[in-house]
């Protein structure tokens, strides 16, 4: 972790990127010479792990399980695989999923891109009363909650959680995310009217034909079909205003199931690069659960 942190073998400290750093063997911390508060500092501080009684070979374990079990792993299970309670576990994995969040991204290069949509979540009428309550009258989401993603094929995908499905909140999405010039494929719902000005737009209409050439969406329905399996099967019930996390973790192993040059990679590929985007990341217990805001505000916008 050491490596992964400092790869060029310096260590900084983390309050004032100074490189004038002692180790403390004894104390098992490092310590730095500039003019700040609390100058000793260890591996965890400035990451996901920072301020968390959970030894480190816990959170790596924890980590490893996340980035390479394919349908995701609950939080009972990581419980009972590290000897922690599950309310921990269950912190511990928000926290893992958000250091493989993508803060940031490149536009899609001009290319065949593939955009979709679908809802995720149940009926109002399997659910439970109080939590038709919940989900309905505190949250304003009715039923289901709608997803979108844009699939490069062959490349990359990216889901991100949308208000609706009219065309401002769609076309918004495809705007900021894929290159203006490329060949854009979606089914024929009309929210997705009018992007021919910008983009080499062509329409398969699911009602005649599922494929038609080049023209087609399978890539993200197959994509779809892993997220759903991941939640149906493995998370059974997600929050609205947490799924956001969930479809970043499914995104990762995707997006990392190759190198760039197309070379399969392995779960320590996995694994290392999830491990170089713990730093600058920080995840609070309310922060995570929300506490002391409506459940409005804590819906992704």
């Amino acid at each position: 972790m050491i490596e992964v942190r400092w790869p060029d073998g310096k260590v900084k400290c983390p309050t004032c990127g100074s490189e004038k750093v002692t180790y403390l063997a004894n104390a098992k911390l490092y310590k730095c010479y500039g003019d700040h508060p609390k100058p000793k500092f260890s591996l965890k501080v400035g990451t996901i792990f920072e301020d968390s009684p959970i030894s480190l070979d816990k959170w790596l374990a924890g980590l490893w399980l996340l980035v390479n079990c394919k349908n995701g792993i609950s939080s009972y299970e990581v419980a009972r695989d590290l000897g922690i309670s599950q309310k921990s576990a269950w912190h511990l994995i928000h926290r893992l999923r958000f250091a493989l969040h993508q803060g940031s991204f490149e536009k899609m290069l001009s290319g065949h891109v593939e955009v979709d949509e679908t809802f995720i979540g149940g009926k109002a009428r399997n659910m439970h009363a109080d939590r038709k309550a919940r989900r309905i009258t505190s949250t304003g989401t009715k039923d289901k909650v709608p997803v979108m993603g844009i699939l490069e094929r062959g490349g990359k995908v990216r889901t991100m959680v949308v208000p609706n499905r009219r065309k401002k909140a769609l076309q918004g999405e495809v705007r900021k995310h894929v290159e203006a010039g490329s060949a854009l494929y979606s089914d024929a719902l009309m929210s997705y009217a009018g992007l021919d000005s910008d983009f080499a737009h062509q329409v398969v209409d699911h009602a005649v034909a599922y494929v038609d050439g080049a023209v087609r969406t399978n890539g993200l329905e197959n994509y779809w079909s892993l997220v759903k399996r991941m939640i149906g099967g493995t998370y059974v019930s997600v929050e609205p205003y947490h799924l956001f996390r969930y479809l970043d973790e499914q995104a990762y192993r995707y997006n990392n199931r190759k190198d760039e040059s197309g070379e399969k990679l392995n779960d320590f590929d996995r694994f290392k690069i999830a491990a170089s985007q713990i730093v600058g990341k920080r995840l609070t217990w309310n922060e995570v659960t929300g506490k002391g805001q409506e459940l409005q505000t804590r819906l992704p916008n």
